[in-house]
C-alpha cells in the first residue's frame, strides 16, 4: 500500500548516551568473545535444513511418491512451517545484510523470499527502510496499515467491523503470503514509483515490473502449475494444498510479527507540523516494540530470533543467532537509564496481548 510520506525527523536528545553505551556495550560483547555480528555455523545448519523442509516435501510430491490424501496435505502444511522458517530464519537475516559478512552470500540467500511468493525489493524498502526506521507511525510504517478491515493504528478510522477483529485477524493473517504471490507486489511497487520512493537498487521502474512479472511466473509454473500437472491428486486437492501452504505460513509469520508491535504497551506517535517526533530514534524503538517468550530456545530458532524484536530493532544490523546473549545487555542498560523493555514472558502471553490490543483498538 502507498502511503503519504513527509518526512519524518526525530530531534530529541534526551538521553543520548544511553544508545552510545549500548552500542558500545555490545561492541565489547563481540570483542571479548572474539566474534563477528554475522551469522554462524548454526545459521548455515539451520538454513539448509529449512530448504530442506520446503523441497523434500515438494519433491516427494512431485515425484508422486506419495498418493495418500492425508500425506499429500501433510507434505503442504510442513512447506508451509518451512515457508515461515526461511522467512524469519533465513532470508530475514540475509535482506538486513546480517546473514553472512560476504556481500555476495546476503544477496543470494536474500532471494529466498522468492520461496515465500515475495519481492526483495519491494520487501527490502517496506521492511528495512519504512518499518526499522518509523516503526508503528501512522502514514510510514506500513505494517501497521493494512486492508481497511484491520485496524492496526488509533489513529487510522473506526468501522464498525473493528469491533469483531480480534476474532477474525487471525483468518487475514493466513492470506498475508497468498496476498504476495497474487496482487500485493505489483500495487506496491507502482505505489513506490508514484512517491519516487528509493529502493535501494540500480534498476529502473520499468525493469523491476519486469521482474516482477517474470518472478511471479517462475513462482506459479514452479508451485502451482507442475504439482497440478505431476501430482497424483485430483487438481482441487493440490490447489486446496497450495492454499493451505499459504495459510499456513502466513498465519505464523503474521501473529509472530504482530505480537511484538500492536500490543498495549506499544505506542503510535505522530510527528509535528515539522515531521519532529517526540523521542529519539532508540527510545522510539523501546516504546514501539516488545519481545515475548526469551527462555524458548525453540521459538527462537524457529522464528529467527524475532522473540527478541527489542534488541533486533536497536541492532538490525546483527544476526539473530547474537539476540539471546545481547538481550541481557540491552536490559540491564535500559534499567540503568530508567528505560522501558516490554517483555511477554511466553509466545501465549504475548498472542494475549496482541488479541487485547486488536480488540481495544476495535473499540476506541
Amino acid at each position: 500500500m502507498a502511503m503519504n510520506k513527509k518526512r519524518v525527523k526525530f530531534p530529541n536528545q534526551d538521553k543520548p548516551e544511553f544508545i552510545n553505551e549500548l552500542r558500545l556495550e555490545v561492541k565489547n560483547y563481540f570483542d571479548n568473545k572474539g566474534i563477528t555480528r554475522f551469522g554462524n555455523a548454526s545459521l548455515v545448519v539451520k538454513s539448509v535444513f529449512m530448504l530442506l523442509l520446503f523441497f523434500v516435501p515438494y519433491g516427494l510430491l512431485l515425484s508422486g511418491l506419495i498418493t495418500y490424501t492425508p500425506l499429500i496435505f501433510l507434505a503442504w502444511v510442513l512447506m508451509g512451517i518451512a515457508v515461515a522458517g526461511i522467512g524469519m530464519g533465513v532470508m530475514h537475516d540475509a535482506n538486513h545484510g546480517s546473514f553472512s559478512s560476504k556481500a555476495n552470500v546476503n544477496k543470494w540467500m536474500s532471494k529466498t523470499l522468492y520461496i515465500l511468493g515475495g519481492f526483495p525489493p519491494n520487501w527490502k524498502y517496506q521492511h528495512n527502510t519504512m518499518h526499522h526506521g518509523f516503526t508503528n507511525i501512522d502514514g510510514h510504517d506500513e505494517d501497521i496499515a493494512p486492508a481497511g478491515i484491520l485496524r492496526f493504528s488509533p489513529h487510522k478510522p473506526l468501522r464498525k467491523i473493528h469491533k469483531l477483529q480480534h476474532w477474525y485477524a487471525w483468518f487475514f493473517y493466513g492470506l498475508m503470503t497468498f496476498s504476495w504471490v497474487t496482487f500485493k507486489d505489483f500495487k506496491q511497487l507502482a505505489g513506490y514509483k508514484r512517491e519516487q520512493a528509493k529502493l535501494n537498487t540500480s534498476l529502473s521502474y520499468k525493469q523491476m515490473l519486469l521482474d516482477l512479472i517474470m518472478a511471479k511466473s517462475v513462482y506459479y509454473v514452479a508451485f502451482l502449475v507442475l504439482p497440478l500437472v505431476l501430482i497424483p491428486a485430483p487438481w482441487y486437492l493440490t490447489l486446496a494444498g497450495f492454499l493451505t501452504m499459504h495459510f499456513v505460513a502466513g498465519l505464523i509469520l503474521g501473529a509472530v510479527f504482530q505480537a511484538a508491535h500492536v500490543v498495549p504497551t506499544s505506542v503510535y506517535p505522530l510527528p509535528d507540523e515539522q515531521g519532529n517526533v517526540e523521542n529519539n530514534w532508540a527510545i522510539h524503538q523501546l516504546l514501539t516494540t516488545s519481545d515475548f517468550a526469551p527462555k524458548s530456545r525453540i521459538l527462537s530458532w524457529y522464528t529467527g530470533g524475532l522473540n527478541y524484536q527489542v534488541v533486533h530493532h536497536l541492532f538490525p544490523n546483527i544476526s539473530h543467532v547474537h539476540y539471546h546473549n545481547l538481550s541481557p545487555i540491552v536490559q540491564r542498560t535500559t534499567r540503568k537509564y530508567d528505560l522501558p523493555y516490554h517483555m511477554e514472558k511466553n509466545f501465549a502471553g504475548a498472542l494475549r496481548s496482541h488479541t487485547q490490543m486488536l480488540r481495544m483498538l476495535g473499540h476506541a
